[in-house]
This record gives structure tokens, C-alpha cells and sequence, in this order.
């Protein structure tokens, strides 16, 4: 016995209407774990972009002593220059400038009791990589001349570590919760199975094949799994644009900004996100026909 596309389309949506409040809690449940899934995919790529952000604005700032001289200073820049993990050129800072910063930052206490003859000057380099800031402090601690060599490098990690702990949990939310969309997606096809079940037997009894009972009821569950999928794609897409609104499109240097994405980025997270989706229904369906009803 053949099957038609609109015998497909009539039993599913017969289907779908006679266990509506069952399919709207699956394709419900669906949209929550699957926006959680791609917010954490979202996440993912937003981390990797800031990480890389980060790493590449990372600047090591090569304190020189106040008293340091002329000959100290150029022995310091030079031996920067050699350095094949440093991004050339490193930019040198005078006195004067570094004490138009302080003034800036520093308590207007501690500003009184400095005079511009006090301030040190400073190269800022910016490493190759972040693991590279370490290679560039070992290298230039005990240089002649050098009050010290800093780095903001504990701050990213720290940064990347919560990034990392709030992915991590929206994905174990997530799996837990696609298991739910799949059990809820597999109950409703059950229901629909034995308040037809009569139908079903009668249907055997006149010829009907296997796939032409079966196909109904997947074409359902792939549908709860689309709809859900399609609710969760445009979550993601808000979440996206929320995430770049919150940046101003820029360097601002919040986090926001750094996790800036583009539009392929959340299209692709988009596309697994409905694939996903499809799966769940599918799969959904396709075990509640094997484990409920023998065709």
C-alpha cells in the first residue's frame, strides 16, 4: 500500500490536534533545552573570540628604573626588538607621559608626593601569544636598568575561567533537558499510538504495510522537534544580537565587546541548533514505534 503525501499530512496533523496539550509541553520543552544548547554554543565561539581578543591586546609593560640612563634604556629596546615572540615594534614611554597617566589613576595624596623626575619610563609590548607574556617577564627580569615587568595575565585567565565554568553548566542543563524533550516527545507518540490502536489493528488486517502505519507518527515527532528547534533558533539569534548590542559593535573593553560574533558565527550555532532538533524528534518517534507498536 503506497504512501501519499497527503495521507502523511492528514494522520499528522490528526495526530498533532487529538494530543495538542502533549505536543505543545514537548515542542515547549524542546525550545528550552535547545536555546540553553545554543547559548552554550554561542558562548563557546564568543570565548574563543574574546581568548583570542585578549591575547592579542595583552601588553607587557617593562618598568625601567627612575635613575635608569640613556645607555640602560637602549640596551632594554634593543633586546626587545630581538625577541621573536614579541610584536614589533614595542612603544616606549617617557617620563613625562607615564606621569600624565598617573595622574590619572593614582589619589591625589599620592600624586603630591611624586614629581616627574620620580616617574620611570616603560616599554608596552604586546606577546605573540598569551604564554608568551611569561617568556618576555623571565627574559627581562634582572636586566640592568629594569624595576620590574608586569602583566595582566592572572585577570584573563580569571575572565576565561568563568567563561568556561557558565558553558560547561548550560551544557549539562541542556543535555539533561533534551532528554526530557525526548522522553515527553515519545510519550506523546505513545498516546497517539494507543488511542488509535484499534485503528492501527484494522489497518494490518486490510493490507496496510509497516511503513505506511509508521510514517504518520515519525513525520509527528519530527514536526514537534522542527517547531521546537525553529523557537529555539530565534532565541539564539536575540541572544546573538543582545551580545553585540551590550559590546556597542567595538572595542569598549567589557567582555561584551570582546565576545563580539558575526552573522555566520550564530547562523552555523542556528543550523545544529534545528538539526539537533530534528534529531530528538526523530529518534523520539522512531523508539516509541518500535518499543509500542509491533509494525
Amino acid at each position: 500500500m503506497p504512501v501519499s503525501v497527503d495521507y502523511v499530512a492528514r494522520e499528522t496533523a490528526s495526530n498533532l490536534w487529538r494530543n495538542r496539550l502533549m505536543t505543545i509541553a514537548a515542542v515547549l520543552t524542546v525550545a528550552v533545552s535547545l536555546t540553553l544548547v545554543g547559548a552554550a554554543l554561542l558562548l563557546r565561539q564568543g570565548a574563543a573570540n574574546a581568548s583570542g581578543q585578549w591575547e592579542r591586546g595583552t601588553q607587557v609593560t617593562v618598568w625601567m628604573q627612575p635613575a635608569a640612563n640613556h645607555q640602560e634604556i637602549s640596551a632594554v629596546g634593543t633586546q626587545l626588538t630581538q625577541l621573536n615572540y614579541v610584536r614589533q615594534p614595542c612603544v616606549f614611554w617617557n617620563k613625562a607621559r607615564n606621569f600624565s597617566e598617573a595622574r590619572k589613576l593614582l589619589p591625589s595624596d599620592v600624586l603630591q608626593a611624586t614629581t616627574q623626575a620620580q616617574m620611570p619610563t616603560s616599554f608596552w609590548c604586546t606577546p605573540v601569544v598569551l604564554a608568551d607574556a611569561n617568556q618576555i617577564i623571565s627574559a627581562l627580569k634582572g636586566t640592568p636598568g629594569v624595576l620590574k615587568v608586569t602583566a595582566p595575565i592572572q585577570q584573563i585567565q580569571t575572565e576565561e575561567k568563568v567563561i568556561n565554568v557558565l558553558k560547561w553548566v548550560l551544557l549539562g542543563v541542556a543535555v539533561v533537558l533534551i532528554v526530557s524533550a525526548a522522553v515527553l516527545i515519545l510519550n506523546s507518540i505513545r498516546m497517539a499510538i494507543f488511542a488509535r490502536r484499534r485503528e492501527v489493528s484494522v489497518m494490518k488486517l486490510v493490507g496496510a504495510t509497516n511503513w505506511f502505519i509508521r510514517v504518520p507518527y515519525m513525520s509527528e515527532g519530527l514536526i514537534q522537534g522542527l517547531l521546537g528547534s525553529a523557537i529555539s533558533a530565534g532565541l539564539v539569534y536575540i541572544l546573538y544580537l543582545a551580545i553585540n548590542h551590550a559590546g556597542g559593535g567595538n572595542n569598549t573593553g567589557n567582555v561584551f565587546s570582546a565576545m563580539h560574533m558575526t552573522g555566520g558565527e550564530v547562523f552555523s550555532t542556528d543550523i545544529v541548533v534545528v538539526f539537533v532538533g530534528v534529531l530528538i524528534g526523530s529518534l523520539g518517534s522512531a523508539i516509541a514505534i518500535r518499543r509500542f507498536l509491533d509494525v
